[in-house]
């Protein structure tokens, strides 16, 4: 079975290629990347891709090369943070209907996206908006799909794990709103695995997953409990958000990419869902939150 990952120069799609021939060596698992820098990257790091290509969103030719003779692709190519090179709409929507389209045209048997929760095409935030176009693209394309839906994540490589060294890395932290916002993080090779679960052809087939960790809680609480695991005890200070709102807006209206309102919202969002629908739709078991915070912290050792 050759399975093709967009974007697996990401933390997840390094985490799909370490974790795939764990779970399954007689797959063909092919990177799909956009640049030579990127390519160098994976091979550098990784040594599980049985191939490594390079493709543009904007050359169907490109993307049919790759997608060739492959029964699933896990679309991962995506952002968060604007730049003038790269808008929402450009890296969350055309990417994915390009994707949709060369594996129409390659017959491919299934495609597997990994999203966001909040994801809504109606959404008045254009993260949301554009995740949930693509998510409409997927299931209206006549393709078999999963849709994974996913929040923060932690574990090698992510930024969420980066977020977490930074706050930890001194006696005080401060948060956005005190960190009072509900997180429910995700282990990111706890995704890999549920990514390649869903590319098989039987597997949580046509549904929309709300893939979350197995707890929720305030983020000033996942900081306090990453000082405790690493023996200490740290104080959490606030950056108020009405203020941080104030200078986002005027950064944006003045057309200033990055850290944005809609990025501000999105970080700050509750999660607080029941964790068990999607891990039994994918035939997977969730990582504790303490490993999770251990391997964040360069502590642990699941992903060696």
């Amino acid at each position: 079975m050759k399975i093709v990952i967009t974007g697996a120069n990401s933390a997840v799609g390094q985490a799909i290629l370490r974790c795939g021939p764990k779970l399954d060596a007689a797959n063909m698992y092919v990177a799909a990347v956009r640049s030579a820098r990127a390519i160098e990257q994976i091979r550098s790091k990784q040594g599980n891709a049985n191939d490594v290509v390079q493709i543009s969103y904007d050359d169907p030719a490109s993307l049919d090369a790759a997608l060739h003779g492959a029964s699933a692709v896990i679309h991962l190519a995506g952002i968060l943070f604007e730049s003038p090179n790269s808008t929402y709409e450009q890296a969350n929507v055309a990417s994915t209907r390009s994707v949709v389209e060369a594996a129409k045209r390659c017959a491919v048997q299934k495609i597997v996206l990994v999203s966001a929760g909040g994801a809504d095409q109606t959404s008045s935030n254009r993260y949301y908006r554009t995740k949930g176009q693509a998510e409409t693209l997927v299931c209206a394309s006549g393709l078999n799909y999963t849709v994974l839906r996913v929040p923060l994540l932690l574990g090698p490589g992510t930024a969420g794990s980066a977020a977490l060294q930074r706050n930890v890395s001194g006696k005080r932290a401060k948060l956005i709103g005190g960190g009072r916002n509900f997180q429910q993080p995700l282990y990111v090779d706890d995704l890999a695995r549920a990514a390649l679960a869903a590319a098989k052809p039987t597997v949580a087939n046509n549904l929309i997953l709300e893939l979350v960790g197995p707890v929720s809680l305030p983020e000033r609480e996942l900081v306090e409990r990453a000082a405790r695991l690493q023996g200490r005890q740290i104080r959490i200070g606030s950056i108020p958000k009405f203020w941080l709102s104030l200078v986002l807006g005027m950064r944006q209206w003045i057309g200033k990419g990055g850290f944005s309102l809609d990025a501000l919202q999105v970080i700050t969002a509750d999660t607080r869902l029941n964790p068990q629908p999607a891990a039994d739709a994918l035939g997977i078991n969730l990582t504790g939150i303490d490993v999770m915070i251990k391997d964040s912290l360069g502590q642990g050792s699941q992903h060696e």
